[in-house]
């Protein structure tokens, strides 16, 4: 487990230097990053661990720079979903593309190995991949 957790944290240094330098904050990209389908804000608190009045300022920060929109949800037109714009797309394709140019030890694993790792983490942890 140590070593899982030096792993996760460097993987998470990574991640917040490479948002850094694209003006976001690690909690910023962090939501990009999560943000596959449109979700509430409820949702996106649940999942980045934290009070949704903090998700409602990252959204709105998210927001002012075009990288996220509110939208309303189409079960319920009380919940605002928070959904990724083309320009937020693209922010979180060139920080996750960067960091993998900061990983190269991965490169070092061939094919079959990648596929193991992946297998190995989706059994420890189910459900991360989706």
């Amino acid at each position: 487990m140590d070593q899982f957790a030096q792993a996760a944290a460097a993987y998470y240094r990574n991640f917040a230097l490479v948002a850094a330098e694209h003006g976001l904050t690690f909690m910023q990209g962090k939501m990009l990053s999560l943000l596959r389908e449109p979700m509430s804000m409820r949702s996106l608190a649940a999942l980045l661990g934290c009070d949704a009045s903090n998700v409602t300022l990252i959204v709105d920060r998210l927001e002012a720079r075009r990288l996220v929109h509110r939208e309303v949800n189409r079960h319920d037109r009380r919940i605002k979903n928070i959904a990724v714009t083309d320009e937020g797309t693209e922010a979180i394709r060139v920080i996750r593309a960067e960091m993998m140019s900061n990983l190269t030890a991965l490169e070092q694993l061939d094919a079959p190995q990648r596929h193991a790792l992946q297998n190995l983490l989706a059994q420890v942890f189910p459900g991360s991949g989706d």
